[in-house]
């Protein structure tokens, strides 16, 4: 289940056109300070401390799939960060990404008049 739900990320993130990723951004994961970090869907102040200490502990992380051993980031917080963080490069990703929970979304469609 856990390798089906990652390779669905990476197929997503891979699925994004170029241009969509490069107007966006990345977060490099091994060089990003905890408020670039915070720029990311789904990472507050304290995840973000908690992606820092791992890495300080335990070195640069050699894939973004070893963001899942950090305490608090599961398979679906995952994949809401894969297209959005990489392990080399610059951080590019100058504005937090916001991304709405389905709950929400639905609320908003049914509020709208949407089924």
């Amino acid at each position: 289940m856990r390798r089906t739900l990652v390779t669905l990320a990476l197929l997503a993130s891979l699925a994004l056109p170029a241009w969509a990723q490069e107007k966006q951004g990345v977060v490099n994961v091994n060089t990003a300070s905890v408020q670039e970090l915070q720029l990311l869907p789904r990472v507050g102040p304290a995840l973000a401390k908690r992606i820092v200490e791992f890495r300080e502990k335990n070195g640069p992380f050699k894939s973004t799939q070893e963001l899942m051993r950090v305490s608090g980031i599961g398979e679906k917080t995952f994949a809401l960060l894969s297209p959005y963080v990489s392990t080399s490069g610059a951080t590019t990703l100058k504005e937090k990404i916001r991304v709405g929970s389905s709950r929400r979304q639905a609320q908003g469609q049914k509020a709208a008049g949407g089924n």
